[in-house]
């Protein structure tokens, strides 16, 4: 659970300095993105024994066997997404609400699911408490949100086996939807582009590790 006292010292606002600049000497390059990782205090999505770490550049359990994502992979798939500000985006994995905290700084109206119904519970209650305003749900992301569609971006936190229909289908055109797809232990990262006449184009990155993309069209 997030720490019961939020407080952000300077040594905080140091280490987050020093991780912009890791993030960015390995490749990230949208300042809007390096602003917002700036921005927000990591520190205070981590469990109390875990603080001293919130700055290093790796992954770590939350709880319910998800993980905060390594900040530089938070940074790699939110610089594909392209954010402008009032896109309406999708998450499919609230996990910590880390991920969708650093869409929302940057002027995004999100909306975001979390499979875990305790992980959804304590991490609604925490965002009402940091004052960050999205939509949350509780339920299986792969069939995405129908009743708010279309969006102009959608985000997948977790590793998929495959690209799941229903996420394209609410994709508006002009829209972009990321999603690391591969087996349980590596995924690559793919950036599907939904063009104005429905057709798709598909780029694919680097490899990374991602907690399994549970329900319907994740693994069961």
């Amino acid at each position: 659970m997030p720490l019961l006292k939020l407080e952000d010292t300077y040594l905080h606002k140091g280490k987050r300095r020093a991780l912009v600049a890791e993030l960015k000497s390995k490749g990230i390059q949208s300042q809007e993105v390096l602003n917002a990782i700036n921005t927000l205090p990591r520190h205070f999505f981590f469990d109390s024994a875990l603080i001293s770490h919130a700055y290093e550049d790796k992954a770590f359990p939350i709880g319910e066997g998800q993980t905060i994502s390594q900040p530089y992979t938070v940074a790699f798939q939110t610089e594909l997404l392209n954010i402008h500000h009032g896109d309406k985006v999708l998450e499919i994995g609230t996990g910590s609400g880390y991920q969708g905290s650093i869409l929302h700084l940057l002027g995004a109206e999100v909306y975001t699911i979390e499979y875990q119904r305790k992980l959804f519970e304590g991490t609604s209650k925490f965002l009402k408490r940091l004052g960050i305003e999205m939509n949350l749900f509780y339920g299986d992301g792969t069939g995405g949100l129908p009743a708010y569609a279309p969006f102009d971006k959608i985000l997948v936190t977790a590793g998929a086996p495959i690209i799941p229909e229903a996420l394209i289908s609410q994709l508006k055109p002009g829209g972009i939807l990321v999603i690391p797809v591969g087996d349980r232990k590596k995924q690559a990262m793919i950036k599907i582009t939904k063009k104005n006449d429905g057709t798709l184009s598909r780029e694919e990155y680097d490899n990374f590790a991602f907690v399994p993309l549970l329900g319907k069209d994740g693994w069961r």
